[in-house]
This record gives C-alpha cells, structure tokens and sequence, in this order.
C-alpha cells in the first residue's frame, strides 16, 4: 500500500499540445449578394473561409481556386487574398481568423480541401458556440454577451482546434474534391439525414409530407423524426419551414424574383404569408431584409 506521502508525489505527465489557439478576431457567417466583391487585404494573422452555399473565386498572392460548397482555403499571416461571388449567384461563407504560433499551423500554409461530414459538424458547432458567446450577428471587436452559456468560450475554442487537428491528421493536406458524403457511410445515420435534406430542397416549392421522406429512404417515421432532431437540432418541419426561408433569403440577395414570384416559388398560399412566414423566421419583412443586407454586409467585413 502506498502512503499519501507516496501518493501525492506521483509523477504527473505534461500533455503535449499540437496547436493551441492564443486569440479569436473575428468569426463571422456572411449570407453575400450575388455581385459581391471583396478586393482584399493581408493581416499578421490566420484566417480560413469556407463555402457552405454556392461558389467563391479566392484570389490569394496571385494565386486564383474556385471554391465550391463544403471547400475552405487557408490563408497564412501576411497573405494578400480577396474573394468574389461566383457565377452570380450569392454565396454564404464562413470566415474565421486566430492567433497560433504553434508550428504545426504552417502545414495549413496556401492549402485546399474539402471537408467531410464531421469536419462540418464541428464548424456548426463553433458557430453555435460563438452565438452563445458573443452577441450575434458578429461584429469586430466580438462583444461578449451578457450571461452567456457557461463554457462557451472555451468550448468554442476546443471546437476550433479538434477541426484543425482532424484535418492535420488526414493522409496529406493537398487539394482535393472529395463527395460530401463518402459512399462508405452511406448507410449511416449522417448519410440517412443527408438523403432526407435533398429529397426535401426537391420538393421546397410545395408542401412537405413526412410519409413521403420514409418512402423514399426506406426508413419509418420514428427512425426519421430521431434522426433528424439529433442531426439537424430541429424537427422535420422546423426544417423545411427553415430550408424555405433559407430560399427565400438567397432570391432576394440575388434579386431572382420579386415577392409574389419568391412566395410562388416556395409554395407559399400567398405573399401575404410568405411574408408573415419569413417575418416571424427572421424578425424582418422580405422588404426589411432586402434593404438591410447589403449594408450589413459591408458592416461586418470591416472594410
């Protein structure tokens, strides 16, 4: 038996830390309009964006990559880069930027690559974090809001280096243009649900039936409805209101449609509704949220 003298003077073993991230700048998650143009800057600092919707032409030191949706860049501290939307269509994108010294960081230098489902899951999960954290939509210098989720801070932190450390630990760092979903996991719970979000964007111009989704992926009501709340955090109507005002948000940044056409479009039984839909979504009117998304954009860019 060993004393408590023996016991207290157990030998303690140091982890070691592959990166740690020192300071966040900015996080911001930008809903862009079709024309949009950033035209660049450099910063002693690192950065990343990532396409969750549409295509981003990047320009960095010279260097031009077309990004598609589920890609995300690295920008090392002192690179030129500016981002444009592509094709004319608005782009949503993610953009974080982060202090880290740790020398692992520099194998992120001037790379490209796509990211799986894991990898997105735990970007969700910072920008849910930072939401707690920080009053939302983010602004530079992120303002701390009062009474926030205990932990957030820290976890958002956490969330930020597993990604970074998931992405060290793949085969290379090269660019590549792998699926959103790999074809081994297609039976999985991730691949179920990812099935379920397209069949539902096919059918976004009209109503949704629950039934209609177990037909098609071959699974019952309860096995959905289980899966869809633990992957999405929202039920499947939640989610197909939510997809609609998704939608409905892009048309109006790419000025496709006007109301009426929008309201057509989404299946809603009038513009009245829509309207009364997207109010009660996003607590602006269709009007509201068409003058206010360019401004706020250039806003949160800082430039």
């Amino acid at each position: 038996m060993s004393t408590q003298a023996e016991l207290d003077d157990l030998q303690r073993t140091p982890l070691q830390q592959t990166l740690v991230i020192e300071k966040l700048i900015t996080m911001y998650y930008f809903e862009l309009d079709k024309d949009f143009g950033f035209n660049g800057e450099k910063h002693n600092f690192w950065e990343f964006l990532y396409v969750d919707k549409g295509e981003i032409e990047v320009f960095a030191d010279g260097r031009r990559q077309l990004l598609k949706q589920g890609m995300i860049i690295f920008h090392k501290p002192n690179e030129f880069h500016e981002f444009y939307a592509a094709k004319g269509k608005a782009p949503n994108a993610i953009v974080m930027t982060f202090d880290c010294r740790s020398g692992a960081m520099n194998r992120f230098a001037d790379k490209v690559f796509s990211l799986e489902d894991e990898e997105r899951n735990l970007l969700a999960q910072m920008i849910k974090e930072g939401e707690n954290a920080f009053i939302f939509p983010f602004r530079h210098p992120l303002e701390r809001r009062e009474g926030a989720v205990i932990g957030s801070e820290q976890l958002l932190r956490c969330y930020l280096e597993i990604f970074l450390i998931r992405l060290l630990r793949k085969s290379s760092l090269l660019q590549s243009e792998k699926p959103l979903s790999s074809p081994a996991r297609e039976k999985s719970k991730d691949e179920l649900t990812r099935q379920a979000l397209l069949f539902m964007e096919g059918r976004i111009g009209g109503p949704m039936n629950v039934n209609d989704i177990c037909g098609e992926l071959h699974i019952s009501k309860t096995q959905l409805k289980s899966l869809f709340k633990q992957n999405t955090g929202y039920s499947v109507k939640e989610y197909f209101s939510k997809l609609k005002i998704e939608r409905a948000k892009r048309y109006i940044r790419e000025e496709s449609y006007n109301f009426t056409e929008i309201s057509r479009q989404l299946g809603f039984s009038s513009v009245h509704y829509f309207s009364k839909a997207f109010k009660n979504a996003t607590r602006m009117s269709p009007s509201e949220y068409a003058r206010s998304v360019k401004s706020r954009m250039k806003l949160e860019t800082g430039n």
